[in-house]
Parts: structure tokens; sequence; C-alpha cells
């Protein structure tokens, strides 16, 4: 097979336009584009989907400019938590970290849960034990401190209320995520996430949730969503659009356009995901004003783009 298709999400939400500034705008599509090219090169190469996602996931959360890894926003507690998950669609396998402190790249531990555990999702004082004893690379906090993330979490200390992420002008669903399609027809998904400001109680959203955040079968698509990530939960977003087109026999296109613009809306589902098929079709669509997104096929050509 010598199709191959990636894409890559950095988040999606209430975008405002006026704050993207040219200089803020070139960083992030760069950082996207980076993503792109890693991912590409393994497909290009003739590498597994799996692998690519993993490589471009890692790019983007070595970013400070998106809510996961690096960039991931302050709890409660002046912590960062993390959620990660990946899977693979030749043989449904999976793996997911929750709640997770001082992992450099959160996505490579859901890797390891997936390859060296019997389990699906691990997460606190567990998945950190784990990462230790499967050497996955630490970082201290001092790794983590960005500090436009911390004034957003100052502004919020003490109180009930909690940021999606960003300035009070944007709503945004701070998430990345990857799907791809190998010359073997074999698809993958991944997606990572810091979650949102001033979270309290441990909270877990969609990102390390399979078939809500993430979801891949090589019968029919693979899916990583970015928003609400309640809303996804209860939608079940990521498996919906798989069981669009398996039950019911929906293309890619249209079985995204019916979750993101039927099913999650009436849920407060504001957001977007991005998705590919056996083909190498390629969606990336959301019901918001922006989602940081790129993609690339067999081509070589990459794209980005932020608004509609």
């Amino acid at each position: 097979m010598s199709t191959f298709a990636l894409a890559v999400h950095g988040g999606a939400g209430t975008i405002a336009r006026e704050l993207m500034t040219p200089a803020r705008e070139k960083a992030y599509r760069d950082a996207l584009e980076l993503a792109l090219r890693r991912g590409h090169a393994v497909l290009a190469d003739g590498g597994a989907a799996l692998d690519a996602v993993e490589a471009a996931v890692r790019v983007l959360e070595d970013s400070p400019h998106f809510n996961a890894g690096r960039g991931s926003v302050f709890n409660a507690d002046g912590q960062h938590e993390m959620d990660a998950s990946l899977m693979r669609g030749s043989d449904l396998r999976a793996g997911a970290v929750a709640g997770v402190q001082n992992v450099k790249n959160p996505v490579t531990l859901a890797r390891k849960v997936m390859e060296h555990s019997n389990h699906v999702l691990i997460s606190g004082l567990g998945a950190f034990e784990f990462a230790h004893k499967h050497k996955v690379e630490l970082e201290d906090d001092q790794y983590f401190f960005d500090q436009f993330r911390y004034e957003q979490w100052k502004e919020t200390v003490g109180t009930d209320v909690y940021k999606l992420d960003h300035s009070d002008k944007e709503k945004m669903f701070g998430t990345v995520g990857a799907v791809a399609l190998d010359r073997n027809g074999d698809l993958a998904a991944a997606t990572s996430t810091g979650g949102m400001t001033n979270k309290r109680w441990q909270r877990i959203g969609d990102s390390p949730i399979i078939g809500a955040g993430t979801y891949a079968n090589n019968a029919s698509c693979a899916v990583s969503c970015t928003g609400h990530g309640e809303s996804f939960i209860r939608a079940v977003a990521a498996h919906d659009v798989h069981a669009l087109m398996a039950y019911k026999g929906l293309s890619l296109e249209e079985a995204v356009r019916v979750v993101v613009h039927e099913k999650l809306p009436p849920l407060d589902g504001d957001g977007g995901l991005i998705a590919v098929d056996g083909a190498g079709h390629l969606v990336l669509d959301f019901n918001c004003t922006g989602m940081y997104r790129g993609h690339v096929g067999a081509d070589g050509v990459f794209h980005t783009a932020i608004f509609r």
C-alpha cells in the first residue's frame, strides 16, 4: 500500500482573532508543522502508524505553546497533572495514563503501558512508579513552569473557578493529538493533555479514555478529540465516529459531521476532532471558531491552519 496520511491538532475552541498576532500564529504553525514532519518521516520510511502518532505528539508535548507535556496548565494545588492515551487499529491494543506528574512525554508512558503491562489505563502515583520502572524520561517541576500558565492559575487560585485554557477572551480546549495511516494499511491515534487550569479532585477528561478522546480501528478510522472533556466522555465521541461508519455505513466525513455538529452540541460539546480512514481520507472538523491543526499525505505537502 503506497498511501499514508497524518493529521495533528493542538486544541480547539473560541480562539480570538484579535489576539492572534503574526508572531504568535507563526509559533503555533511552526510547532504543528514540526510535529507533522516528525510523523511524516516515520511514515515515508515505511514505519508504523503508532510510531508516527507518538513522534508527532511528543513534539507537541515538548512545545510550551500547547496544553500538554511542557505547556501543561496548573491544577488547584499549583501542580501539573497530565493525561494521555494511544491506540493501534490493527489489534485494538491501547495504553493510557491519567493524573501523572513530572513525566516529560506522557504519550510515551501510555505506550509503555500498552506494551509492558496487562492494563489499558493507570493513574497517579502508580503511573509515576511505572514510569520510573520503565525508565521513561522525567523532568523536575521547573521544566513545566510557564509564566503565562502561572498567571492564568493565579487568577483562579482559591476559587471554584476553572479555566479551559488561554485568556479570558478565549475558551480554548488545550489538548494535542495525532492520527495516522501507514503503508501497511494500519491506523493509530494518540491524544495528550494537561487538563483544565485550577482543576480539582484529580479530575480526568476524555483524553486518556479510549472511545471518548481516542480511538483507532482498522475496520473504520482513527480519531483524536479536543473539546470539553465531560461532553466528549458522555458522547463517547471518538468511538461514535467508528460506530457510524461500521454499523451505519457512513463515510468518514459524514460520520465526523454527525458527531461534531449534531451529537456534541446538545451536550455543550464545544470542540473538534481529527480522523483518518483506511483509504487515507483525512477529516479535521470542529464546531467552534478555530482548531490548531495540520495534515500531510504521501505527497509530502504540509498544511497547517487555525481558523476555519
